[in-house]
């Protein structure tokens, strides 16, 4: 298992920096002031450089959830029982949550993935890879084996690896999970659990002071290893954030975009840059979570989402919105016309090029 994660991560190039030039170049061509279409322009050099060509399109784009139960919700760490992962593990295949409405609205396919459910789904739209049934509680010890932890990684890079879509997003369901990303954020930052630690789903003060207390006792007793996310997944982490990291690699491996959604995504999308830190360039953050470690998370890789819209949902309900602008930063790179198309003689741009003539002094 380990020989085949290192298969994986070898395969894993930098992006091209020939394809982002042209597209630099293009994006210059283009009949606009230069850098007016901002992040739009950024996303469309990002994808030459992750498809080694200046043209793309996003005709298909696909959500992949991972689905599990972590043990640790016994401590009383949830507001909601772990019996709802079940039934909304089954309501994403039906367009019935708050990820797979969108994703219908908008025309992305979705699958969901069973990693780890504490239960039998018998339901065939959900794609059956159970390595078992829940996590262990991690105040007690490790929460899988290493060799689970890799199983779940390498479960999540098959699947990213097997879609046929222009773009990936990745989501999770899973009760418990934003503990289980906090301690691993943690751990992963050297961070205190206080600055990385929120509410999740909603949970009273009393429950809040102990979610803490048991990040804090799980990460004590382990003693994972910072600089191993591999170890850090096994002992404070889950199958579905496992799984999301696989499904980041995995993307980056076949070079194709793949979507951050909210926290416990970006947590995911963190252990992938640390097993290869070429993955990053793959990235593209949908919305700023609402929870507090998401920004620490978010740092680390030093990236930026696209959206301020005070989400906190989870299970990839950011990713069709993503999957919308990077279709719109392909239209403009492919479709507007040039200074010499729209016989426009572009001199006049030529003292602006040579600096920053747009931002007001004081201002940003």
């Amino acid at each position: 298992m380990e020989t085949k994660l290192k298969e994986l991560l070898s395969i894993i190039q930098p992006l091209d920096e020939a394809a982002m030039a042209e597209a630099r170049k293009r994006q210059a061509e283009l009949a606009k002031p230069p850098g007016s279409l901002g992040r739009l322009e950024d996303l469309s050099i990002q994808l030459a450089g992750i498809t080694g060509r200046v043209h793309n399109r996003m005709e298909k784009t696909h959500l992949l959830v991972f689905a599990a139960d972590n043990g640790v919700v016994a401590e009383g760490v949830s507001s909601a029982p772990h019996s709802v992962t079940l039934m909304q593990t089954v309501n994403l295949t039906r367009a019935k949550t708050g990820a797979s409405v969108l994703a219908k609205h908008f025309g992305s396919g979705i699958t969901v993935c069973d990693v780890g459910v504490n239960a039998d789904i018998r339901d065939k739209a959900v794609v059956n890879r159970k390595i078992a049934y829940g996590t262990r509680n991690m105040t007690y010890g490790p929460a899988m084996t290493r060799e689970q932890a890799v199983t779940a990684i390498l479960t999540g890079a098959e699947l990213a690896r097997n879609t046929d879509a222009d773009a990936l997003g990745v989501g999770e369901m899973g009760i418990g999970n934003t503990t289980t990303s906090s301690a691993i954020l943690a751990v992963l930052l050297s961070a205190d659990v206080e600055t990385v630690t929120g509410r999740g789903g909603g949970i009273t003060d009393d429950s809040f002071r102990r979610k803490k207390e048991v990040i804090r006792q799980a990460i004590a007793v382990n003693r994972p290893e910072r600089n191993d996310p591999v170890d850090v997944l096994a002992k404070v982490g889950g199958f579905d954030i496992a799984a999301m990291c696989g499904a980041f690699l995995g993307a980056a491996a076949s070079r194709r975009p793949v979507v951050i959604d909210g926290f416990i995504s970006a947590v995911a999308a963190l252990c992938a840059v640390r097993l290869c830190p070429e993955a990053r360039g793959y990235l593209i953050p949908s919305h700023a979570s609402f929870e507090i470690g998401y920004r620490l998370a978010m740092e680390a890789m030093d990236l930026q989402p696209l959206f301020q819209l005070g989400m906190r949902l989870g299970e990839g309900s950011g990713c069709p919105l993503a999957f919308q602008v990077l279709s719109a930063a392909c239209a403009i790179i492919n479709n507007m016309a040039t200074f010499d198309q729209a016989g426009i003689d572009d001199g006049y741009l030529d003292e602006i090029r040579q600096g920053d003539q747009f931002t007001v002094e004081g201002k940003t």
